[in-house]
């Protein structure tokens, strides 16, 4: 396993991470997930993301109650919340400073953590002013809950503008972005994100680099039974995502997975670590033996030359044209 600085700050993070995302508290228990994070753990990798909206926070206690049994140094992992969907009250969604402050002590509790390594708003919200939620983003760092904070789906515009009121004020700015990107989804973070990492310094966590599985060729004969696709409140997956001209460029991408002798998922996750503005990539896992299958993908990137990508972008036809 490789680890890579985390952007500018001085946190290193494997480049291969795990998600608790749809798995925990949903498609696996906790037995399977201790395995999964065992498996993880054991490969080397140290970051572990999760979300207090994930499972409606029972993903947070899946994941603290699985990093207890299994007696973890605190030093030697990075785990991350996300905040916005925290409940059905009022003030339990969205990013006041009231629910930040209430979310982040929610979720330690959940974690069964002193403090969070990284703490993201999950997304921009519309009815908070962007002042408030960094205040009290500063204040969650100050008081040692968290050591970094960032943003998650927010566009460059609203990051820039959080960084211009936190260097105004005299609190910490956001360091980190967790956004998605994949073959078939890379326009906002390989362009709008671009001064982020040459002017900021930004990391980034990336999220669902298999396009929620059409990257790994399952989903080329149709939707298998307990995929994500056939999950209840997932169908967005079969309308948005599972679209025959992606399906089709799925299907062409794997003859050069076969010509590299890997998978077609170890591809996807290989380009993506191809990118240097790329922390991490977080993966997902219903089974340890996925686990391992994926950090074999470390393996597909030096195999990536010139003229490999070539023949990959050749059929992708996506790459973002410049200004």
């Amino acid at each position: 396993m490789n680890y890579r600085r985390l952007g500018k700050a001085g946190l290193k993070v494997s480049e291969l991470s795990l998600g608790a995302w749809v798995t925990y508290g949903e498609q696996v228990g906790e037995e399977i997930a201790r395995e999964c994070m065992a498996a993880a753990y054991e490969a080397g990798m140290n970051f572990f993301d999760n979300a207090e909206g994930y499972a409606r926070g029972q993903a947070e206690i899946v994941m603290g109650n699985v990093i207890k049994q299994l007696g973890w140094k605190r030093e030697s992992y990075v785990v991350s919340t996300k905040i916005f969907w925290g409940g059905e009250g009022p003030n339990d969604t969205g990013l006041s400073h009231k629910h930040v402050i209430e979310g982040v002590n929610n979720a330690l509790r959940r974690l069964q953590l002193d403090y969070m390594d990284l703490v993201f708003c999950h997304r921009p919200d519309r009815n908070t002013p962007i002042e408030e939620t960094v205040r009290a983003m500063d204040i969650v760092i100050k008081q040692g809950k968290a050591f970094y904070w960032g943003t998650s789906e927010w566009s460059a515009v609203e990051i820039m503008r959080a960084d211009g009121v936190a260097r105004q004020y005299g609190l910490t700015p956001p360091s980190m972005e967790q956004p998605q990107y994949n073959m078939l989804v890379r326009e906002r973070f390989e362009k709008e994100y671009a001064l982020l990492y040459k002017e900021l310094g930004y990391g980034t966590t990336i999220f669902s680099p298999l396009a929620s599985g059409l990257l790994t060729g399952k989903y080329n004969a149709g939707i298998p039974a307990g995929s994500r696709a056939a999950l209840s409140g997932y169908e967005w997956i079969k309308e948005h995502v599972i679209t025959p001209e992606r399906l089709e460029k799925v299907k062409q991408l794997q003859p050069v997975a076969a010509d590299l002798g890997c998978s077609l998922a170890q591809l996807a996750l290989a380009w993506c670590l191809k990118n240097p503005n790329v922390s991490t990539v977080i993966t997902g896992a219903s089974k340890a033996a996925q686990v391992r299958e994926n950090v074999k993908a470390l393996d597909v990137v030096p195999k990536l030359m010139p003229e490999v990508m070539e023949r990959i972008e050749g059929i992708l036809e996506n790459k973002p044209k410049g200004d």
